[in-house]
């Protein structure tokens, strides 16, 4: 199984929160067997979507090639101003240079998605997400992760991820990777509030 990490933001510093959730999401896959390979847009050099160019730029043409042999996405995406970064959506359009393919845009495939914001509202960043996803032919995970920031990282130790989130991206992950919620296997959501209450959400699939 081929695997993308999708960090859809500019900041590519090992330290930042993308920087962060990508390493976490990329050493998980490793442990579970899976070719991961993060795409960071800050060293993409993707241009401006333009479909009356003559051909297609060679940023756009590698992009593609890395979309289309993943079988699994993992989005993830910092909330600005009610959305997901411009150049993410940018990037994302370049895809229909896959309108004549067989199979095109990401037909089948599977994506996982993330959103982070310093307040509540990332959930929005989701709710865009799952629409593009799903325009894209993609099927979005049926569990997705909206995130406060100022909880992301563990207390004791800001340069981990909190044991609330790990756990939460660790549940993305063997989703993602098994294409089933196992029996006894239960994910855990959280309301976007600061008492991080948890919601059930079982497996009705026998």
């Amino acid at each position: 199984m081929k695997a993308i990490i999708f960090n859809g933001s500019m900041d590519n510093r090992p330290e930042s929160a993308p920087g962060r959730i990508s390493q976490f999401f990329k050493e998980k896959l490793d442990e579970c067997g899976v070719q991961a390979e993060v795409f960071n847009l800050a060293d993409a050099g993707i241009p401006m979507f333009d479909l009356t160019l003559s051909k297609t730029p060679l940023a756009v043409e590698r992009m593609t090639q890395l979309f289309l042999e993943a079988d699994t996405h993992f989005w993830l995406a910092p909330l600005y101003h009610g959305s997901i970064p411009g150049v993410m959506k940018n990037c994302l359009d370049w895809l229909e240079v896959t309108s004549g393919h067989y199979q095109p845009y990401l037909t089948d495939k599977t994506v996982g998605l993330v959103c982070w914001a310093d307040g509540l509202q990332a959930m929005q960043g989701i709710n865009t997400m799952d629409v593009i996803a799903k325009s894209l032919r993609a099927w979005p995970l049926p569990f997705s992760i909206p995130i406060i920031r100022s909880a992301l990282y563990d207390a004791e130790d800001p340069a981990k991820i909190s044991l609330m989130y790990s756990d939460k991206f660790e549940k993305l992950i063997h989703m993602a990777t098994t294409k089933r919620i196992e029996k006894g296997f239960s994910v855990h959501s959280y309301d976007i509030t600061e008492s991080h209450n948890p919601v059930t959400v079982q497996n009705n699939h026998g």
